[in-house]
């Protein structure tokens, strides 16, 4: 399988039918359908859920060093 055919075209989202992404790390993955499920018009909530995935994401690149 070349480069060119496992890339994922950003511009399209799981409501086209793509799968979601999985990283493997459940709360990582729980973040992330969190953030995909905020309302697209609630600009808070979003930025409420991407500040808490950063959070997350930061908790668990902490943890690689231990």
């Amino acid at each position: 399988m070349s480069d060119q055919e496992t890339r994922i075209d950003p511009s399209t989202d799981t409501q086209a039918g793509i799968a979601e992404p999985l990283t493997g790390d459940i709360v990582i993955d729980s973040a992330l359908r969190d953030l995909d499920s905020a309302e697209p018009h609630d600009l808070d909530a979003q930025i409420e859920l991407a500040e808490s995935l950063q959070r997350t994401l930061q908790g668990r690149l902490a943890d690689l060093g231990d």
